[in-house]
Protein backbone atom coordinates (compact mmCIF):
# COMPACT_ATOMS: atom_id res chain seq x y z
CA UNK A 1 0.00 0.00 0.00
CA UNK A 2 1.37 3.51 -0.83
CA UNK A 3 1.88 6.05 1.91
CA UNK A 4 -1.28 7.55 3.38
CA UNK A 5 -2.33 10.80 1.73
CA UNK A 6 -1.31 13.82 3.90
CA UNK A 7 -4.90 15.12 3.86
CA UNK A 8 -6.15 11.83 5.26
CA UNK A 9 -3.51 11.94 8.00
CA UNK A 10 -4.64 15.48 8.86
CA UNK A 11 -8.27 14.38 9.08
CA UNK A 12 -7.24 11.41 11.22
CA UNK A 13 -5.35 13.71 13.59
CA UNK A 14 -8.37 16.00 13.86
CA UNK A 15 -11.25 13.53 14.05
CA UNK A 16 -9.77 10.21 15.17
CA UNK A 17 -11.29 7.14 13.49
CA UNK A 18 -10.97 8.15 9.86
CA UNK A 19 -9.04 5.33 8.15
CA UNK A 20 -10.28 1.93 7.02
CA UNK A 21 -8.66 -1.27 8.33
CA UNK A 22 -6.09 -1.36 5.53
CA UNK A 23 -5.08 2.22 6.29
CA UNK A 24 -4.77 1.50 10.03
CA UNK A 25 -2.56 -1.50 9.36
CA UNK A 26 -0.34 0.62 7.13
CA UNK A 27 -0.10 3.33 9.80
CA UNK A 28 1.02 0.74 12.37
CA UNK A 29 3.74 -0.63 10.10
CA UNK A 30 4.99 2.51 8.29
CA UNK A 31 7.50 4.60 10.24
CA UNK A 32 7.16 7.57 7.88
CA UNK A 33 3.37 7.81 8.10
CA UNK A 34 3.29 7.16 11.85
CA UNK A 35 5.92 9.87 12.44
CA UNK A 36 3.97 12.38 10.38
CA UNK A 37 0.72 11.43 12.13
CA UNK A 38 2.39 11.84 15.55
CA UNK A 39 3.58 15.32 14.57
CA UNK A 40 0.06 16.28 13.43
CA UNK A 41 -1.44 14.98 16.68
CA UNK A 42 0.98 17.09 18.71
CA UNK A 43 -0.11 20.15 16.75
CA UNK A 44 -3.80 19.37 17.33
CA UNK A 45 -3.24 18.76 21.06
CA UNK A 46 -1.35 22.04 21.35
CA UNK A 47 -4.25 23.94 19.79
CA UNK A 48 -6.69 22.38 22.26
CA UNK A 49 -4.61 23.19 25.35
CA UNK A 50 -5.97 25.94 27.62
CA UNK A 51 -3.18 28.21 28.89
CA UNK A 52 -2.66 28.15 32.67
CA UNK A 53 -3.43 31.63 33.95
CA UNK A 54 -3.23 30.72 37.65
CA UNK A 55 0.24 32.26 37.98
CA UNK A 56 -0.72 35.63 36.50
CA UNK A 57 -0.34 38.57 38.86
CA UNK A 58 -2.01 41.97 38.87
CA UNK A 59 0.42 44.80 38.08
CA UNK A 60 1.56 46.76 41.10
CA UNK A 61 0.99 50.52 41.57
CA UNK A 62 4.50 51.22 40.25
CA UNK A 63 3.40 49.95 36.83
CA UNK A 64 0.59 52.51 36.60
CA UNK A 65 2.94 55.20 37.94
CA UNK A 66 5.33 54.48 35.08
CA UNK A 67 2.52 54.54 32.52
CA UNK A 68 1.20 57.80 33.98
CA UNK A 69 4.65 59.37 33.79
CA UNK A 70 5.53 58.17 30.27
CA UNK A 71 2.17 59.20 28.77
CA UNK A 72 2.12 62.56 30.55
CA UNK A 73 -1.37 62.06 31.98
CA UNK A 74 -3.10 64.65 34.13
CA UNK A 75 -3.20 64.66 37.93
CA UNK A 76 -6.81 63.47 37.75
CA UNK A 77 -5.53 60.15 36.46
CA UNK A 78 -2.67 59.66 38.91
CA UNK A 79 -4.41 57.01 41.05
CA UNK A 80 -4.02 53.41 39.89
CA UNK A 81 -7.43 52.49 38.34
CA UNK A 82 -6.79 48.78 38.91
CA UNK A 83 -5.92 49.27 42.57
CA UNK A 84 -8.12 49.84 45.64
CA UNK A 85 -10.36 52.87 45.98
CA UNK A 86 -8.56 56.18 46.11
CA UNK A 87 -8.18 58.06 49.40
CA UNK A 88 -10.58 60.72 48.20
CA UNK A 89 -13.21 58.14 47.36
CA UNK A 90 -12.69 56.23 50.59
CA UNK A 91 -13.08 59.40 52.64
CA UNK A 92 -16.29 60.53 50.95
CA UNK A 93 -18.72 61.15 53.80
CA UNK A 94 -21.72 58.92 54.22
CA UNK A 95 -25.16 60.38 53.63
CA UNK A 96 -26.28 62.65 56.44
CA UNK A 97 -29.18 61.68 58.67
CA UNK A 98 -32.69 62.95 58.08
CA UNK A 99 -32.95 66.74 58.30
CA UNK A 100 -34.53 68.42 61.29
CA UNK A 101 -38.22 69.14 61.14
CA UNK A 102 -38.93 72.18 59.05
CA UNK A 103 -35.62 71.99 57.19
CA UNK A 104 -35.89 71.54 53.42
CA UNK A 105 -34.79 68.15 52.28
CA UNK A 106 -32.37 67.54 49.42
CA UNK A 107 -33.61 65.76 46.35
CA UNK A 108 -33.46 61.97 46.77
CA UNK A 109 -31.18 61.66 43.79
CA UNK A 110 -28.55 63.82 45.51
CA UNK A 111 -28.81 61.74 48.69
CA UNK A 112 -28.26 58.54 46.73
CA UNK A 113 -25.34 59.95 44.79
CA UNK A 114 -23.57 61.42 47.82
CA UNK A 115 -21.09 58.94 49.20
CA UNK A 116 -21.61 56.50 46.35
CA UNK A 117 -18.22 54.94 45.53
CA UNK A 118 -17.34 54.50 41.91
CA UNK A 119 -16.29 51.02 40.89
CA UNK A 120 -12.83 50.53 39.34
CA UNK A 121 -14.21 50.18 35.85
CA UNK A 122 -16.04 53.50 36.27
CA UNK A 123 -12.95 55.51 37.08
CA UNK A 124 -11.33 57.67 34.45
CA UNK A 125 -8.42 56.04 32.68
CA UNK A 126 -9.36 52.45 33.58
CA UNK A 127 -9.41 51.20 30.01
CA UNK A 128 -6.10 52.88 29.31
CA UNK A 129 -4.61 51.05 32.27
CA UNK A 130 -6.04 47.74 31.12
CA UNK A 131 -4.59 48.24 27.65
CA UNK A 132 -1.21 49.19 29.09
CA UNK A 133 -1.23 46.19 31.43
CA UNK A 134 -2.04 43.97 28.45
CA UNK A 135 0.93 45.42 26.58
CA UNK A 136 3.16 44.63 29.54
CA UNK A 137 1.89 41.05 29.63
CA UNK A 138 2.66 40.67 25.92
CA UNK A 139 6.13 42.10 26.43
CA UNK A 140 6.72 39.68 29.31
CA UNK A 141 5.56 36.76 27.20
CA UNK A 142 7.93 37.84 24.42
CA UNK A 143 10.85 37.94 26.83
CA UNK A 144 9.84 34.53 28.17
CA UNK A 145 9.84 33.09 24.64
CA UNK A 146 13.27 34.57 23.99
CA UNK A 147 14.60 32.99 27.16
CA UNK A 148 13.05 29.67 26.13
CA UNK A 149 14.65 29.66 22.65
CA UNK A 150 15.93 26.20 21.59
CA UNK A 151 19.61 25.42 22.12
CA UNK A 152 21.65 24.34 19.05
CA UNK A 153 23.31 20.97 19.64
CA UNK A 154 24.71 19.90 16.27
CA UNK A 155 24.85 20.93 12.63
CA UNK A 156 25.53 19.29 9.27
CA UNK A 157 26.21 20.65 5.80
CA UNK A 158 24.32 18.57 3.24
CA UNK A 159 26.02 17.84 -0.07
CA UNK A 160 24.44 16.44 -3.26
CA UNK A 161 24.83 12.77 -4.20
CA UNK A 162 24.73 11.00 -7.54
CA UNK A 163 23.08 13.12 -10.25
CA UNK A 164 21.63 15.73 -7.89
CA UNK A 165 22.68 19.34 -7.41
CA UNK A 166 20.70 20.40 -4.33
CA UNK A 167 22.59 21.51 -1.25
CA UNK A 168 21.41 22.26 2.25
CA UNK A 169 21.92 22.13 5.97
CA UNK A 170 20.55 20.36 9.03
CA UNK A 171 20.67 21.32 12.68
CA UNK A 172 19.64 19.65 15.93
CA UNK A 173 17.87 21.89 18.47
CA UNK A 174 16.99 21.14 22.09
CA UNK A 175 13.91 22.76 23.64
CA UNK A 176 13.49 23.91 27.22
CA UNK A 177 11.69 20.64 28.02
CA UNK A 178 14.63 18.55 26.77
CA UNK A 179 12.95 17.46 23.53
CA UNK A 180 15.08 17.56 20.38
CA UNK A 181 14.22 18.31 16.78
CA UNK A 182 16.06 18.16 13.48
CA UNK A 183 15.57 21.11 11.14
CA UNK A 184 16.41 20.42 7.50
CA UNK A 185 16.65 23.02 4.73
CA UNK A 186 17.50 22.38 1.06
CA UNK A 187 18.17 24.73 -1.82
CA UNK A 188 15.47 22.94 -3.88
CA UNK A 189 13.29 19.83 -4.07
CA UNK A 190 14.72 17.38 -6.62
CA UNK A 191 12.67 14.31 -5.72
CA UNK A 192 10.90 12.45 -8.50
CA UNK A 193 8.65 10.84 -5.89
CA UNK A 194 8.76 12.37 -2.41
CA UNK A 195 11.53 13.36 0.00
CA UNK A 196 12.11 11.36 3.16
CA UNK A 197 14.49 12.39 5.95
CA UNK A 198 16.67 9.75 7.63
CA UNK A 199 19.32 9.37 10.29
CA UNK A 200 21.89 6.74 9.32
CA UNK A 201 24.26 4.90 11.64
CA UNK A 202 27.99 5.30 11.31
CA UNK A 203 28.12 1.77 9.89
CA UNK A 204 25.86 2.91 6.98
CA UNK A 205 23.51 -0.02 7.73
CA UNK A 206 21.17 1.16 10.48
CA UNK A 207 18.52 3.72 9.50
CA UNK A 208 15.86 5.72 11.31
CA UNK A 209 13.14 7.42 9.27
CA UNK A 210 12.19 10.82 10.68
CA UNK A 211 9.40 11.58 8.23
CA UNK A 212 8.43 13.10 4.90
CA UNK A 213 9.60 16.56 3.83
CA UNK A 214 6.95 18.07 1.55
CA UNK A 215 8.90 21.14 0.43
CA UNK A 216 12.48 22.36 0.64
CA UNK A 217 12.47 22.49 4.46
CA UNK A 218 11.01 20.65 7.44
CA UNK A 219 11.27 20.06 11.19
CA UNK A 220 11.26 16.55 12.65
CA UNK A 221 11.12 15.36 16.28
CA UNK A 222 13.95 13.06 17.35
CA UNK A 223 13.25 9.90 19.35
CA UNK A 224 13.84 10.32 23.07
CA UNK A 225 17.09 8.76 24.23
CA UNK A 226 18.57 8.55 20.72
CA UNK A 227 22.38 8.84 20.81
CA UNK A 228 23.32 11.03 17.86
CA UNK A 229 26.86 9.68 18.04
CA UNK A 230 25.44 6.34 16.85
CA UNK A 231 23.39 7.99 14.06
CA UNK A 232 25.43 11.00 12.94
CA UNK A 233 24.48 11.00 9.23
CA UNK A 234 21.56 13.05 7.91
CA UNK A 235 20.16 11.78 4.62
CA UNK A 236 17.32 13.01 2.38
CA UNK A 237 16.17 10.35 -0.05
CA UNK A 238 14.02 10.29 -3.17
CA UNK A 239 11.29 7.75 -2.46
CA UNK A 240 8.98 6.31 -5.16
CA UNK A 241 5.27 5.82 -4.50
CA UNK A 242 5.64 2.06 -4.23
CA UNK A 243 4.44 1.47 -0.66
CA UNK A 244 7.86 0.22 0.44
CA UNK A 245 8.77 1.89 3.77
CA UNK A 246 12.48 1.13 3.31
CA UNK A 247 15.14 3.46 1.91
CA UNK A 248 15.08 3.60 -1.90
CA UNK A 249 18.90 3.73 -2.06
CA UNK A 250 18.56 7.01 -3.99
CA UNK A 251 19.87 9.85 -1.83
CA UNK A 252 19.54 13.50 -2.84
CA UNK A 253 21.82 14.99 -0.16
CA UNK A 254 23.79 13.69 2.79
CA UNK A 255 25.99 15.07 5.57
CA UNK A 256 27.41 14.29 9.01
CA UNK A 257 26.41 16.07 12.21
CA UNK A 258 29.03 17.79 14.31
CA UNK A 259 28.49 19.46 17.67
CA UNK A 260 28.32 23.19 18.01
Amino acid sequence: MPHIDPEELSLLALYGDWLDEEGRQHLRSCDACSAEYAALRRAVDAMKTTPDSSSFESPGPNVWAGIHRELGLSEANRDDPLGPATEAEASTPAPAGPPETGQPSEPPTDIRSRGKRRQPWQRRGTWLAVAAAGALVIAGATLWNINQAPTPLARAELSPLAQHTATGSAKVLEGADGSRTLEVSLSKDEAQGYQEVWLIGSDLKRLISLGIMKSDSGTFPLPAGLDLADFPIVDVSDEPLDGNPGHSSVSIVRGSLSSG
